[in-house]
C-alpha cells in the first residue's frame, strides 16, 4: 500500500444498484471519492434482469435527491412523478442516466465482482488500531483476474437477487434441487413469461413456488400466457392453508396497482385457470426422460442428441406425501445476503433475518408486514466494523419488507457518518406514499418487483398480517437521542 492517508481513500461502494448508485451520489456530495463495483455487465445489471416488471411506486418516490442533483445538470429530464415505472424504465430514465454522469462515470466497475472485504494487515481477530487502518477490498473481473483496493470506508449495497431461497424446508434445498437449477429446469425468481422467456413456458406445465408479489407476477404472465396457449398448464404450490391469505386488500388498499394485483390473482384461481396445492413443504426434485415432444429438452454435447426432461416435485402435507411432474419450476420463495465474503469483517447480525441487530426486530416478518418498520440510519446499521455498512436490500436480510426509498435514506445518513457529520447522520427523515390494507405476503408494502405495470416484494414465508390504511404521506424525522420509539413511518413506496 502507498502512503496516502486513510482520509484521502476512497469509499468503496459494493452494487450499482439504486441504492448504490445513490450512495455514490451522497459520496460525491460530501467531496469524497466514490468506487463502485458491480459484478454485472453494466450498472443496475440486476434491476435489468427484471426489466419487465413494473413498481408499486410512482418515480416520485424512486429517484434519490443526491442523484438527482448529478443529473439536473446534464439536461435530463425527470420522469412524470406519478407514473408508474417498469424496471426497465427505470434503468433507462433514471440508473444509466446517473450512472453516465460525469462525476460517477469513471467510478463505476463493471465485470467486477468483490470477493473478499478485509483490513490492510488485519484479519477479524486484531484490535489495535483497527479503525485507522484501510480496508481491502478484492474483486475480480470476468477473466478471473484479481485486484485489491484500498479504501477508507465501505458500504455493501449488493443486494440479495443472486442468493435467492432454496426451494426445500427448514432453509435448505430439496433433494435433487441443485442438480436440477444446473439442468435449467427451476428458473429465476422472475422469469419474463410473455417476452425472452417465452419458449420455456408456453405449452408446458409450469409450477410456482411460493405466495408472495413474486409468485403473483409470474402467476399473473402465465394466465395471460394461456389465454394466447390455451395447452399451457399452470400449478401453484404455497405452504399456507388458503390462497385467499395472498390476494392482499383489493379495491380497499391504498396502491391501486397493489390492490388490482390480488384482484386479478383471485380471479384466475377461481376460475380454474390456475391449480393451487396449500400446506405443501417440497421435500425432493428429480428429472426423468421422456419422448414428448412439448417437454424441454437438454441438449448433450457428447452425442449431439437432445433428451426431453420431466421435473418431478414431492412434497409433504398434513394429509401425507404428493407428486406432481412439471416441466418447470419458479422458485418465488424469497432471498437471502451472501455474507461469505465478509467473513474477515466484524458483523452483529440479529439470528432471526441476518439484519443488523439494532435493525432485525423491527422488520422480522414474523410481526412486521406492513407500515410498522421506522425510517432509519447510520446508527442503526453500524458494525462493529467502524466504517463498515450494509444497506439497501442486503440490510434487510432475509426479511420481504424492504423500501427502494428507505435505502437511500440509510445511505444518506451512512455517508454523513462517514464525513463525520454525526448530526446529519442522527437526523433520519423520510417521506413515504400510503399503503392501505394489507396482509400477507402480497398485501404488505415491500421492495421487490411484481407485475406488468404493478410490483411489490419478495416473499419469504406465508406470514399473515394486517393494518388500517396509513396516513397520507408526511416527513418523519427521528433524532437519535429520542429513540426510534417515537418515529412511526407514514406507508412504504415499493422498488
Amino acid at each position: 500500500m502507498t502512503d496516502t492517508t486513510t482520509g484521502e481513500l476512497p469509499v468503496a461502494v459494493i452494487g450499482a444498484g439504486p441504492v448504490g448508485l445513490a450512495a455514490a451520489a451522497h459520496v460525491i456530495a460530501r467531496e469524497m471519492e466514490p468506487l463502485v463495483f458491480e459484478a454485472g455487465a453494466t450498472p443496475a445489471a440486476a434491476v435489468s434482469a427484471w426489466g419487465h416488471i413494473g413498481l408499486f411506486s410512482p418515480w416520485k418516490y424512486n429517484i434519490d435527491q443526491a442523484a438527482r442533483a448529478l443529473l439536473e445538470p446534464t439536461g435530463w429530464v425527470e420522469p412524470d412523478g406519478d407514473s408508474l415505472p417498469t424496471g426497465a424504465e427505470l434503468v433507462t430514465d433514471y440508473l444509466a442516466p446517473l450512472a453516465a454522469t460525469p462525476q460517477l462515470s469513471g467510478a463505476i466497475r463493471t465485470h467486477s465482482r468483490v470477493i473478499a472485504v478485509s483490513r490492510v494487515g488485519k484479519d477479524r481477530t486484531p484490535t489495535p488500531g483497527r479503525g485507522d487502518t484501510p480496508f481491502l477490498v478484492r474483486s475480480q473481473n470476468e477473466g478471473g483476474e484479481i485486484e485489491d483496493h484500498f479504501v477508507r470506508a465501505v458500504i455493501d449495497a449488493s443486494g440479495t437477487w443472486e442468493t435467492p431461497n432454496p426451494l426445500g424446508q427448514a432453509g435448505l434445498p430439496a433433494l435433487g434441487e441443485d442438480e436440477a437449477r444446473e439442468a435449467g429446469l427451476v428458473t429465476s425468481p422472475l422469469p419474463d413469461v410473455l417476452g425472452r422467456d417465452r419458449a420455456q413456458f408456453a405449452g408446458r406445465h409450469t409450477l410456482v413456488v411460493g405466495a408472495g408479489h413474486s409468485a403473483a407476477n409470474t402467476l399473473l404472465a402465465l394466465g395471460e400466457l394461456r389465454e394466447a396457449e390455451p395447452s399451457t398448464r399452470i400449478s401453484w404450490v404455497m405452504r399456507g392453508s388458503d390462497p385467499a391469505d395472498v390476494y392482499g386488500g383489493g379495491d380497499q388498499d391504498g396502491l391501486p396497482a397493489r390492490g388490482a394485483l390480488g384482484t386479478r390473482l383471485r380471479h384466475l384461481v377461481e376460475t380454474g385457470h390456475i391449480e393451487v396445492h396449500t400446506s405443501v413443504t417440497i421435500t425432493g426434485l428429480g428429472t426423468t426422460d421422456r419422448s414428448a415432444t412439448s417437454a424441454p429438452t437438454i441438449r448433450h454435447e457428447a452425442t449431439g442428441s437432445d433428451t426431453a426432461i420431466e421435473l418431478a416435485v414431492s412434497g409433504a402435507t398434513p394429509a401425507g406425501a404428493v407428486s406432481l411432474d412439471v416441466d418447470r419450476v419458479v422458485p418465488t420463495t424469497g432471498f437471502r445476503p451472501d455474507l461469505s465474503f465478509l467473513r474477515e469483517i466484524r458483523l452483529d447480525l440479529d439470528p432471526i433475518v441476518e439484519a443488523p441487530t439494532g435493525l432485525g426486530p423491527l422488520i422480522d416478518p414474523e410481526h412486521h408486514s406492513c407500515g410498522t418498520v421506522e425510517p432509519h440510519g447510520a446508527r442503526l446499521l453500524a458494525h462493529p466494523e467502524e466504517d463498515f455498512y450494509i444497506a439497501g436490500m442486503k440490510s434487510y436480510g432475509r426479511a420481504p419488507t424492504f423500501l427502494m426509498a428507505t435505502g437511500y435514506e440509510q445511505v444518506r445518513s451512512i455517508v454523513a457518518a462517514i464525513a463525520g457529520d454525526q448530526e446529519a447522520a442522527d437526523s433520519v427523515e423520510l417521506v413515504l406514499p400510503e399503503t392501505g390494507v394489507c396482509s400477507a405476503d402480497i398485501g404488505s408494502s415491500c421492495d421487490t418487483p411484481v407485475s406488468d405495470d404493478t410490483t411489490g416484494c419478495d416473499d419469504t414465508a406465508d406470514t399473515t398480517g394486517c393494518c388500517a390504511p396509513a396516513p397520507s404521506p408526511q416527513p418523519v424525522t427521528i433524532g437519535i437521542s429520542t429513540g426510534l420509539a417515537h418515529g412511526r413511518s407514514a406507508g412504504r413506496a415499493s422498488d
